[in-house]
């Protein structure tokens, strides 16, 4: 059972950056796919970036193309978001999950789930 822990979540204003990280244990985060979701307040969860576990390739949500971007750091068995020109709309609870698959981006195809972390951005 892998387990996950995110942290680096914060209040920033509109602009900030902030990076968020996913400590694994009990896998590899290169071994399968990796994702981040959020949710805000009143609304559903939805995904926002995820790289896969054999290429690396990355993928986004349409609104945080060009303003996030995942990573993993093998060595450290961690994954990053970072989250940079940082907008209100952004405020949410980021998730950290990892696949069943190599390559994942539906909710269905995540198996295990952080507890989440708080973004809270003020304009």
């Amino acid at each position: 059972q892998v387990q996950l822990v995110e942290s680096g979540g914060g209040l920033v204003q509109a602009g900030d950056s902030l990076r968020l990280s996913c400590a694994a244990s009990g896998r590899t985060v290169s071994s399968y796919g990796m994702g981040w979701f959020r949710q805000a307040p009143g609304k559903e969860r939805e995904f926002v970036s995820a790289i896969s576990g054999s290429t690396g390739n990355t993928y986004y949500v349409d609104p945080v193309k060009g303003r996030f971007t995942i990573s993993r750091d093998n060595a450290k068995n961690t994954v990053y978001l970072q989250m940079n020109s940082l907008k209100p709309e952004d405020t949410a609870v980021y998730y950290c999950a990892a696949a069943r698959l190599s390559v994942a981006t539906r909710m269905m195809d995540f198996a295990s789930w952080g507890q989440g972390t708080q973004v809270t951005v003020s304009s």
